[in-house]
């Protein structure tokens, strides 16, 4: 069980990616999670009203349980196959992230200070970067999983174009945002 409760290295999860993406090649099918949304959203009916729902989503049911088996499989190793092991930080990023007042870096998986504290400060973090995320995973049509997993992997010059937006946006948000929001 050893095995499993520890981080697997590169070398396993890596090729372990490349297969999941070579079948899907094979298959036909493009990965990416926030897809899962435009397709929930049209078997619910909102294609009715909006043409941009308006598609066949049981092309895409395949997709939905891929979703609904990570979920529940994140689930699973979460709570079950897990050493709760704390990923390590380097000195220097601890101590500045210490600064900015997350005292329980190095202590917990997620910053509790975020997650575990209540506040209209909190709330407004977390709502207002969804709905960035949400909104940016649709303008860009697709999310970081499936720009930098799956249209890399096709050779896609619009997905290395997200992917390096992607990059330079996290750059900006923690150099010179993250600073100035806390």
């Amino acid at each position: 069980m050893n095995w499993i409760l520890e981080s697997w290295p590169w070398y396993v999860g890596g090729p372990i990616i490349a297969l999941v993406m070579i079948a899907l090649l094979y298959l036909g099918k493009n990965f990416g999670f926030s897809s899962n949304f435009r397709t929930l959203c049209s078997a619910l009916g909102a294609g009715k009203s909006c043409s941009f729902f308006n598609f066949n989503w049981r092309t895409q049911r395949w997709n939905l349980l891929f979703l609904l088996g990570s979920v529940l499989g994140g689930y699973i190793a979460s709570h079950f196959l897990s050493n709760q092991q704390i990923p390590e930080i380097a000195t220097y990023t601890t101590k500045y992230l210490q600064n900015l007042g997350f005292q329980s870096v190095g202590k917990s998986y997620s910053p509790d200070e975020i997650f575990k504290v209540f506040s209209l400060k909190n709330s407004l973090i977390l709502i207002i970067g969804g709905l960035l995320i949400g909104f940016g995973t649709r303008y860009a049509g697709g999310c970081t999983s499936g720009h930098a997993i799956s249209g890399l992997s096709d050779f896609q010059l619009p997905s290395l174009i997200a992917v390096i937006g992607f990059f330079i946006g996290g750059l900006v948000m923690v150099h010179v945002l993250f600073p100035l929001i806390f």
